[in-house]
């Protein structure tokens, strides 16, 4: 009971310091920038800017190319939070760390969760630099984010995963990607907990499992949204190819270099789904 209450302690006071930080003035929808995607926020007309060190209970993230900052300001037309960095479990952290960006982001009445990764891709049909609409996933990782006992505050104790990745949001996507002739795949993101690239065996037994694309993040926090009744959007960057005979050599400055080069695109997809997306 003691940690119970503690977490839930936790969550508002960071959601209070979050609240005064930016007087109040909350947005709907929330974006997490993943490997290399940062740079979305320079579309961003910033108006408050967090460093995670300076946020009540949050981790840092310690992973080169995740800046490490809460971003609050103007996309397009819309009024938005992003995280220039996440957290993995690989770097130590548990997953009721990794997600608690999530849970406060609920507690400060966000509604639509925007999630961006870099992956590597195991479909055939796929090239470097693809962006990936996320249909669905596959979770892999060793500890699920709501083990142990459920706070019936944060969400029901068996959330139903139907419906991880939003279809009308998909299906927007869709429509901006056709208006925009903008080269745009979609696939089932496997979530492994690294911090080792895939092996060619592993490559081939995700995607013989249902895989398209596989990466280290985003599986833990759609879950904790998803426990929170938000709404979801994911999407990849296919920044490396797993595709059985054709297995590349890829480091993490490789990865970064693709997301990258592929974020304009995805920059502008996302922006364009925000300012048009009416709140459900």
């Amino acid at each position: 009971m003691a940690n119970e209450i503690n977490w839930l302690e936790k969550i508002q006071e960071t959601s209070d310091f979050i609240k005064r930080r930016v007087n109040n003035h909350l947005p709907n929808s929330a974006i997490i920038l993943g490997s290399g995607l940062g740079a979305l926020v320079n579309r961003i007309k910033v108006e408050v800017e967090i460093p995670y060190n300076e946020v009540p209970n949050f981790p840092v993230s310690t992973v080169e190319g995740h800046k490490g900052c809460l971003i609050f300001g103007t996309l397009g037309k819309k009024y938005v939070m992003a995280m220039q960095g996440r957290f993995h479990y690989y770097e130590g952290y548990s997953m009721k760390e990794v997600t608690f960006p999530i849970r406060v982001m609920k507690a400060i009445g966000i509604k639509t969760v925007f999630v961006s990764n870099a992956s590597g891709g195991m479909n055939p049909n796929f090239k470097v630099g693809d962006l990936m609409l996320i249909t669905d996933h596959i979770n892999l990782f060793p500890e699920h984010p709501l083990h142990g006992k459920n706070i019936n505050e944060l969400g029901p104790r068996f959330p139903a995963m139907g419906e991880a990745y939003s279809k009308r949001l998909i299906q927007m996507a869709r429509d901006i990607a056709a208006e925009k002739n903008v080269r745009l795949m979609e696939g089932v993101y496997v979530g492994t907990q690294g911090p080792t690239f895939e092996t060619p065996s592993e490559y081939r037994y995700f995607w013989r499992i249902g895989g398209d694309a596989v990466g280290m993040s985003t599986v833990p926090e759609v879950i904790v949204a998803r426990h929170g009744d938000m709404e979801v959007f994911g999407i990849s960057v296919i920044t490396d190819l797993g595709v059985e005979g054709v297995v590349e050599r890829v480091s993490h400055e490789e990865v970064q270099k693709a997301a990258a080069a592929a974020q304009p695109i995805m920059a502008m997809l996302v922006e364009e789904i925000i300012n048009r997306v009416e709140d459900l």
